[in-house]
């Protein structure tokens, strides 16, 4: 019992890390309540409808991946938090994962939001 007493103590020392969980601008992600979204059933079914509207093909380099698996519903301009631009299907494309978390970011940090490579 008392080796149980002082793991108690140990444990309860460690510090948080959720709290500590940040995106690559510092911005938490715990406190931002849109990211739960992108956990809906509804967007699932979003995301597959926008893979199957475009083809399986990434609309940068035209990468098509039949399983979706390495496939990314990208919004062309950035919701921040915004429902409707958020579930706005004409607001979002497909992109292969490279493309997202490469040159799309990019973009997006360098320029005015909502410069994507939409070919809408």
């Amino acid at each position: 019992m008392g080796r149980l007493k002082m793991l108690r103590s140990t444990l309860g020392s460690a510090p948080p890390r959720i709290a500590r969980m940040t995106d690559d601008h510092g911005h938490s992600r715990v406190l931002e309540p849109w990211r739960k979204w992108y956990s809906l059933a509804a967007w699932t079914r979003l995301r597959l409808d926008i893979l199957s509207r475009d083809g399986f093909e990434c609309r940068a380099c035209q990468r098509i991946d039949p399983t979706g698996r390495q496939l990314v519903a990208d919004h062309i301009q950035p919701h921040r938090g915004d429902r409707a631009r958020f579930w706005a299907a004409e607001n979002i494309q497909t992109l292969c994962k490279p493309c997202h978390d490469g040159s799309k970011q990019r973009e997006e940090r360098a320029g005015p939001p909502g410069r994507g490579v939409s070919k809408l």
